[in-house]
């Protein structure tokens, strides 16, 4: 039997997706489609808080909510998140970090996927409450959060500061204004 355009490949050369806890080896492959992924003309906001550090120390401190997509032995997407317990508060809160899926790939379920295995973790965990933040612009985002069940959006702005006017500034300050 050939594939037809509507189905490139048979269905018995297609590799499905596996989702599973990720391993000290995976965390290059992750941090390396996340940097493909967060860039500074793509998602500012996310960009400067993404590096090895990030995927290592939630990796470290919450193994068991940093779970990967793969396709045909390759990383194909990640969700990384952690807990968070208040003093003086019953309530434990899960924090979906980062989810992120190989752009061939996206729209295709890999994220909801994703999505139902760190789900069933954390309320494994006894989490009461699961939050996600993403930029107010990143329309897909929203309507994938919305379809898994987030609502109650609430808006937050973010300010930036260049910090290379400010010490232009000082320098002269100290110079006595030379």
């Amino acid at each position: 039997m050939t594939a037809s355009a509507e189905d490139p490949e048979p269905k018995s050369r297609r590799s499905s997706i596996k989702i599973r806890e990720m391993e000290i080896d995976d965390i290059a492959q992750v941090f390396h489609l996340g940097e493909k992924l967060f860039t500074a003309e793509s998602a500012p906001n996310t960009y400067r808080t993404w590096d090895e550090y990030e995927v290592i120390e939630l990796f470290y401190g919450d193994v068991e909510f940093c779970l990967v997509a793969v396709k045909d032995e390759k990383i194909v997407g990640f969700i990384l998140g952690t807990t968070i317990t208040k003093t003086h508060s019953a309530w434990k809160y899960g924090h979906l970090v980062w989810l992120a899926v190989d752009p061939a790939l996206q729209r295709k379920g890999v994220a909801e996927k994703l999505f139902r295995r760190f789900k069933d973790v954390m309320l494994k965990h006894d989490v009461r409450m699961l939050v996600v933040d993403t930029d107010a612009e990143n329309l897909p985002a929203l309507r994938l959060f919305r379809r898994l069940g987030f609502g109650n959006p609430k808006q937050h702005i973010y300010l930036t500061m260049n910090m290379a006017g400010e010490r232009q500034l000082m320098k002269k300050k100290t110079n006595g204004g030379n």
